[in-house]
């Protein structure tokens, strides 16, 4: 094999963070390096310049550092008193955690169906869903929009339903962060918004974290009580049952310096995602963005004809080209989770999308080159 062919057979990242992580360089060591110098690796000083900088970004009164993106999702609904015989409206086409944490918080989640362009949780569904709810005999008291591989939900049309029914919104933007609905970033249009900075995601540290945003000054005094074991006044005055859920100073040492080339980041996820959608928009379904609406690109996903994405795939991996399925079982059909409610005509949209969606290579540093090659080998899989 002569050196040409082993560039065209060479594997592809499906994510890259290596590549992210030659551009910050030394930043990022140096960064490292003044947490190793002072030595407060529990809410050090690098954690409050991190939340005062993602609130900045976003315009949120509030930024709550945590230790994961489901313990931002699971912060929210403590500090709300959201449990037994509650009700939470969650769409089933996500990851397990939208709904896991509103079983861990003892509340039962309801399942309601998504939009089929842009995947995100259907209102018309979220209503039928509180049907279902009080049908057995829970009280609908939140719901969960999930802003799915980049893309806000349909806010709007949520909030009205929230105001309706008297609904706390968690907005799981978990994927998100970054993006913008009606001109408004992400992290102000819920009652509270959770995100995650696992190290796939567009804005990720170097291990687990996440955070919630909100302009309640009470829900955001709660939070901070609650990630520190329910503190008081000290660490020794537990005013409430909480849980150890700090982002350590390291983490947020890495996501401050990410934040810095994060808006360039955007910008080149989504000139890669045009790229893609004007060079396959006519072998397969690609994603469509809603109007007023931008996307952080978490995921590049097209849709292809049943019973053609196992080939595609395994075409592709022949060729040294990852893909990835989210998600292959909606949330509602997983053992765990069957038992919980759905909304009322089911789930028929959610079902669909997990036999048809394939996720292509996506990150801020996919050179043309190489998209162009996965573009190819798409087309040829699909012979076109």
């Amino acid at each position: 094999m002569n050196d040409h062919a082993r560039v065209a057979m060479a594997p592809i990242p499906f994510i890259d963070v290596a590549a992210q992580r030659r551009r910050l360089g030394t930043a990022i060591d140096e960064a490292v390096a003044r947490v190793l110098k002072h030595c407060q690796f529990i809410l050090g000083p690098e954690v409050a310049t991190a939340e005062a900088e993602l609130a900045a970004f976003c315009g949120a009164c509030h930024a709550i550092t945590c230790a994961s993106g489901t313990d931002a999702l699971l912060l929210p609904l403590m500090a709300k008193g959201i449990g037994p015989g509650d009700g939470v409206i969650c769409p089933s086409f996500t990851f397990c955690a939208t709904a896991e944490v509103v079983a861990l918080a003892g509340a039962t989640p309801v399942f309601a169906d998504v939009e089929e362009t842009t995947f995100n949780l259907d209102p018309g569904s979220a209503e039928r869903a509180i049907a279902a709810a009080r049908r057995h005999g829970l009280k609908a008291k939140a719901i969960i929009p999930v802003d799915l591989f980049g893309q806000p939900a349909n806010h709007a049309g949520i909030a009205e339903i929230a105001r309706a029914e008297g609904l706390f919104v968690l907005d799981d933007a978990a994927q998100s962060f970054g993006a913008t609905y009606r001109n408004r970033h992400l992290g102000v249009l819920g009652d509270a918004t959770a995100t995650s900075f696992f190290p796939a995601k567009p804005l990720g540290v170097y291990g687990d974290g996440g955070a919630v945003f909100t302009d309640d000054d009470d829900l955001a005094a709660t939070m901070r009580s609650l990630r520190v074991h329910g503190e008081g006044r000290d660490k020794y005055d537990c005013v409430r049952i909480g849980l150890n859920g700090r982002m350590d100073t390291m983490q947020a040492a890495v996501l401050v310096e990410k934040l810095k080339i994060f808006p360039e980041e955007i910008v080149a996820r989504n000139r890669i995602a045009q790229r893609y959608s004007a060079a396959l928009s006519d072998v397969a379904i690609v994603p469509r963005l809603a109007h007023a609406s931008s996307s952080v690109w978490a995921q590049y996903t097209i849709r292809l004809a049943a019973g053609r994405r196992d080939g595609v795939a395994a075409a592709l991996k022949t060729q040294g080209i990852p893909t990835a399925v989210y998600y292959a079982k909606p949330v509602h059909v997983q053992e765990a989770y069957r038992r919980f409610p759905v909304a009322d005509g089911g789930l028929p949209v959610s079902e669909r999308l997990a036999d048809e969606v394939i996720s292509l290579p996506m990150h801020a540093y996919l050179d043309e080159v190489t998209q162009d090659r996965i573009i190819a080998a798409v087309r040829a899989a699909l012979g076109r």
